[in-house]
């Protein structure tokens, strides 16, 4: 791959399923179009995907940003409220505050968290109460 920088931005708004997976799509397509390895774009489009539902299922809405460079894909989620009270409890396997009108659509089982960090080779989450959260993941291109 070439030496690159590319910096994206997606607005993701609440509560919208009808268009939940189209910025990880687009992350995908980008990347792919850049040459990245497919073991490599698998496990960003798996993260993405996740940290997408989250802002549309947990979040009053957000924004992903993508930057790339020739050694690193970096994707970060930036949110606006409620926060999470607990963030080790929030990164256990099946745990999750989704409504149950969300779970009957398939989603919220609280493997989100949990697959980003698993897919990510760099991961950081920092969350305030009331104010939001911000999901760091970095995988490595070389």
């Amino acid at each position: 791959m070439a030496d690159v920088s590319i910096l994206e931005t997606f607005d993701v708004e609440r509560g919208a399923f009808e268009t939940a997976g189209e910025a990880s799509a687009t992350i995908k397509r980008t990347l792919k179009r850049l040459g990245v390895d497919v073991g490599i774009l698998r496990r960003v489009a798996v993260a993405t995907y996740e940290v997408e539902l989250n802002l549309i299922i947990h979040s009053l809405g957000g924004r992903l940003e993508l930057a790339v460079d020739e050694n690193w894909v970096r994707v970060t989620s930036r949110d606006r409220g409620p926060g999470i009270p607990d963030i080790d409890k929030a990164m256990t396997e099946g745990y999750s505050t989704a409504p149950e009108d969300v779970r009957t659509l398939g989603f919220g089982a609280g493997m989100g968290l949990p697959n980003m960090k698993r897919n990510a080779d760099d991961f950081s989450i920092a969350s305030e109460v009331g104010v939001g959260t911000t999901i760091c993941m970095g995988f490595k291109l070389r």
